[in-house]
C-alpha cells in the first residue's frame, strides 16, 4: 500500500521486543522504516527482534530502558538518534500489568502502573517532541486500551492509567495543531500478547464473553491502524483514536 509507505523515516516504539510492540516494529520494518525500540530485561527476545528487523534490510536499534525513569528516557532517546537520525515517529506501547483487587492495591502497585504508562509516555514524548516541533513535522501514536472506556474488574489502576494516556493524547493534540505534528491513539482490544499471563482464566473468560466476536484480537489485527497513524494517508487523523477491539466498544 502505497499510501503506507515509511520509507525513509525513523521511528521509535517504546516495549518492542514484544507482543503489539514487536508487532508494530515490525509493519513499520516492513513499511520501509528504520526502528529503535526499547525493552525491560528482556535482552534475547530484543535481539531476536533486531536481528528479525535487519532481515527487512532496515536499520535497528535496541537498548535496556524503564520507560518511568525520565533520565534513562532522554539518554536512550539520544542514543536512537545517533543510531537512526531524526526521529520522524514515536509509538509509545510499553507497557505493565497486573490484577489486583482495588482494595489491595498498593501505593507502590499505583506507582509503577501510572509510572510505566503515564509518566513513561509523557516523558517519552516530551524528548522527541521537541525535535519534531523545530522541525514541524512528526507523529505521536498513544497506546492506550478499550479499558480505558469500560473499565474493568481487578484493573483499576490499569484503566485509570489508560484513561489518562488518552486524555493527554487529546490534550497535546490540541496544543500541537499548528505544529506539523500529529498526535492519535490506538485503543487495542484485548489481544494475545505477554500481559495476558497474569490474567486469571476467570477473567479472560469475562473479557472473552464481552467481545461480540467472542475471541481476543491477534498481534497482526492492531498492526494496521498504528501505520495508518504513522504513513502519509493518515495526515487528517489528529487527536483521534482508532480501537480495533471486536466490537467491544462501538464509538
Amino acid at each position: 500500500m502505497t499510501e503506507q509507505n515509511l520509507k525513509g523515516i525513523s521511528a521509535i516504539v517504546t516495549g518492542g521486543s514484544r507482543g503489539i510492540g514487536k508487532g508494530i516494529a515490525l509493519a513499520f520494518a516492513a513499511q520501509g522504516a528504520d526502528v529503535a525500540f526499547n525493552h525491560y530485561k528482556d535482552f534475547e527476545r530484543a535481539a531476536a527482534t533486531v536481528k528479525e528487523i535487519e532481515a527487512m534490510g532496515r536499520r535497528a536499534f535496541a537498548a535496556e530502558c524503564d520507560v518511568s525513569q525520565p533520565k534513562a528516557v532522554a539518554a536512550f532517546y539520544a542514543d536512537a538518534v545517533k543510531a537512526l537520525g531524526d526521529i520522524g515517529v514515536l509509538v509509545n506501547n510499553a507497557g505493565h500489568n497486573i490484577t489486583q483487587n482495588f482494595e489491595d492495591i498498593t501505593e507502590e502497585n499505583f506507582d509503577r502502573m501510572l509510572d510505566v504508562h503515564v509518566k513513561g509516555t509523557f516523558f517519552m514524548t516530551q524528548a522527541v517532541y521537541r525535535d519534531m516541533k523545530k522541525r514541524n513535522a512528526g507523529r505521536i501514536i498513544n497506546i492506550t486500551s478499550q479499558l480505558a472506556y469500560k473499565g474493568a474488574g481487578t484493573l483499576t489502576h490499569y484503566c485509570a492509567a489508560k484513561g489518562a494516556n488518552g486524555a493527554f493524547t487529546r490534550a497535546l493534540a490540541l496544543e500541537c495543531a499548528e505544529t506539523g505534528i500529529r498526535v492519535n491513539a490506538v485503543a487495542p482490544g484485548v489481544t494475545h500478547t505477554d500481559l495476558l499471563t497474569p490474567l486469571s482464566k476467570e477473567l479472560l473468560d469475562t473479557l472473552k464473553q464481552a467481545i461480540p466476536m467472542h475471541r481476543f484480537g491477534e498481534v497482526d489485527e492492531i498492526t494496521p491502524a498504528v501505520v495508518l497513524l504513522a504513513s502519509p494517508g493518515g495526515s487528517f487523523f489528529h487527536g483521534s483514536c482508532i480501537s480495533p477491539n471486536g466490537g467491544e466498544v462501538m464509538w
